[in-house]
């Protein structure tokens, strides 16, 4: 039985999705790709796809990533997933904008260092499987 996080990598540069999918892997979770933000919400909505967490990129070919995050907030079965935005986007109103939409944290690409990020996702699963371990099952 594979009991691996899974991430959703949603992020249109294939260097630094390798990377980050190379990192994510080698601190034990399972990394699914997605190269745009209808890949991505494809993978969530029409095959099913119920990742630990999402690392999302904001500026992606077909649809961004704030119209992805919008999608996601508005589906019940969605909205509670964990969000980490990775951008070039630094600019006070987007960090604000992704703030308000209910990501968790954001992350401008040009300060990103990968071990910090692989270690906020680590972070989030790891609280987020305490919540769970102790929610009373019904």
């Amino acid at each position: 039985m594979n009991n691996k996080p899974t991430i959703l990598l949603v992020e249109d540069d294939p260097f630094l999705s390798s990377i980050l999918q190379l990192k994510l892997e080698k601190e034990n979770f399972k990394t699914i790709r997605a190269a745009d933000g209808e890949e991505a919400l494809n993978l969530l909505t029409e095959q099913g796809i119920k990742p630990s967490a999402i690392l999302l990129d904001l500026i992606l070919p077909k649809r961004n990533g704030f119209e992805v995050l919008e999608t996601i907030r508005q589906d019940p079965t969605l909205e509670k997933l964990p969000v980490i935005i990775i951008s070039n986007l630094g600019q006070p109103t987007d960090i604000e904008r992704g703030k308000a939409l209910g990501v968790i944290d954001y992350f401008v690409k040009a300060k990103l260092s990968v071990d910090e990020l692989v270690n906020r996702v680590k972070e989030e699963i790891k609280s987020d499987n305490i919540d769970t371990a102790t929610a009373p099952s019904v």
